[in-house]
């Protein structure tokens, strides 16, 4: 029988120079901060983004080392695929990369890696080596 899905994950298709892919919400605050998106890009990534972080806690606010390079090293959050109603506001996120065209991808594992951080919406893990790592979809 197979597993069900348990974790979702939406990132960039170019790994970052450290070895690992940004998330969604990385990529867009990029695009941002190099003044690249119109306006109603970044009134949507600004009130989106505050309500992402009224809606869920951030990791490295209960943590300070879960991000840390040299403690977890590449590490990278995942939704939990029960937290529709956060995963939900992932499209517009996604339509602005498009409109940008920076490629990305969405993964999905019952196992991503080790877990360093958890709560009722996410995971925080160090990823598996890429020879046991999530199938992109």
């Amino acid at each position: 029988m197979a597993q069900s899905v348990h974790f979702v994950r939406f990132q960039g298709v170019e790994p970052h120079p450290a070895g690992h892919r940004l998330g969604i919400f990385v990529l867009v605050n990029g695009l941002s901060r190099e003044g690249r998106l119109t306006a109603e890009q970044e009134h949507f990534r600004r009130t989106n983004n505050a309500w992402y972080d009224a809606a869920y806690t951030n990791p490295s606010h209960v943590d300070t080392t879960v991000y840390d390079r040299a403690v977890n090293p590449g590490a990278v959050a995942w939704f939990r695929n029960t937290s529709r109603e956060l995963i939900a506001r992932v499209d517009g996120y996604l339509d602005i990369l498009a409109a940008h065209a920076v490629p990305w991808e969405r993964l999905s594992s019952v196992d991503p890696g080790r877990i360093v951080y958890e709560d009722a919406h996410q995971i925080v893990v160090v990823p598996h080596p890429p020879a046991a790592g999530p199938v992109a979809r």
